[in-house]
This record gives structure tokens, C-alpha cells and sequence, in this order.
């Protein structure tokens, strides 16, 4: 009979946050060594190292009365940093797209192999990386539906408008590949082996 997997340290942070959302409770640190076990399968030699990761993420409050620590979290909060995420990547989008208008000046008279081919590669890197934060993002909000409607909706703006310039990004990338294509005569899949652009790349639905 093969052993039972344990949890991962990501899966032990997600069932902790639960018993303070599903409760919406103050626990000491031995309420939670028994809490935690019986109810989300975290051991509890364990709870102490996934509680304080999670109060140096800001994602638990703490506060020490008297002899006692406490520890909570609430929904509300959880949303509001990850509005703030939101926020910072947006930020970083339009930093962004400055970069790749000041860049495209340049393209029109660069030739293949020059100096700011190495930055078009950069660029498209970190583009592919803002993508993949706004899909973790999008991701994690889907948890937190019910908690405020309000709240919600704005997110959901700002996430549309991180699409829209994302997709404004591959635009350029695809006209960047149109005037390669002209301009030198490459191929379609050399010019993507040369900048990296990997094969699945497209636009965000």
C-alpha cells in the first residue's frame, strides 16, 4: 500500500487561511494546533511554521494582550491586498507600454542582430511574466466572490484594462514580426526563435 502524500507548504497556508475565513474568529496559537488538525489535516507540529508564514505575508494580524498572542484574518482584507496586486501590475503595464513606444521609434531603423533586438526579447519576457501574475490573480479572486460585490467589480475593471493592454503588447509583437518578415525576408518561426516568442503565444481571451 503506497504512504499517504502529505500537504504542501501552499496547500497548508490555503486550509489555515480557511479556518479563518469559514470562522471568522480570534484563536490562540493552541486553539489552532487543535483546530487545524481535526478539521484541514495539518499537523500540528506544523501550525506554528505555516501561521507565521503567513503573518510575515500580512495575510494573518497579530497582536500580543497581555501574556497571550491572537491571531485573525478576514475576507475583506485578503481582497484589498490583492486589489493592491492588481493595482501594481496595472502600474506596471502601462510603465510598459512608455518603454515599447519609445522603443518602436527605434525598430523602424533597426536591422536584426543590433542592440535593441536583445531589448524587444527583454520586453516580451516581461510581458509574459505580467500575464502570468494577472492569471494567478484572476485566479485567486475567483475565492473570494462572495465576500464584496463592490470590491469585486472594480477588480474585474482593472483586470479588463490589464487585458486590453496586454493584447495591445501582442499587436506590437505581431506588427514587430510582420516588418521583420518584409524588411529581411526571415520566416515566420525564425523570427520567433530569434526573440524567444514561444509557440503558443497569442492573445488573452
Amino acid at each position: 500500500m503506497s504512504k499517504k502524500k502529505g500537504l504542501s507548504v501552499e496547500e497548508k497556508r490555503t486550509r489555515m487561511m480557511e479556518i479563518f475565513f469559514e470562522t471568522k474568529d480570534v484563536f490562540q496559537l493552541k486553539d489552532l494546533e487543535k483546530i487545524a488538525p481535526k478539521e484541514k489535516g495539518i499537523t500540528s507540529m506544523s501550525v506554528k511554521e505555516v501561521l507565521q508564514s503567513l503573518v510575515d505575508d500580512a495575510m494573518v494580524d497579530s497582536d500580543r494582550i497581555g501574556t497571550s498572542n491572537y491571531f485573525w484574518a478576514f475576507p475583506s482584507k485578503a481582497l484589498h491586498i490583492r486589489k493592491q496586486k492588481l493595482e501594481h501590475l496595472e502600474s506596471q503595464l502601462i510603465e510598459g507600454t512608455q518603454k515599447k513606444q519609445s522603443l518602436q521609434q527605434s525598430i523602424e531603423k533597426a536591422k536584426v542582430g543590433r542592440q535593441n533586438t536583445e531589448s524587444r526579447a527583454t520586453m516580451l519576457k516581461e510581458l509574459e511574466g505580467l500575464r502570468h501574475q494577472r492569471n494567478q490573480l484572476k485566479t485567486e479572486l475567483e475565492k473570494y466572490q462572495e465576500c464584496d460585490p463592490e470590491v469585486i467589480e472594480e477588480i474585474r475593471q482593472i483586470n479588463k484594462v490589464a487585458k486590453d493592454a496586454a493584447n495591445r503588447w501582442t499587436d506590437n509583437v505581431y506588427a514587430i514580426k510582420s516588418w521583420a518578415k518584409k524588411k529581411f525576408g526571415f520566416e515566420q518561426n525564425q523570427i520567433d526563435k530569434a526573440f524567444g516568442i514561444p509557440e503558443d503565444f497569442d492573445y488573452i481571451e
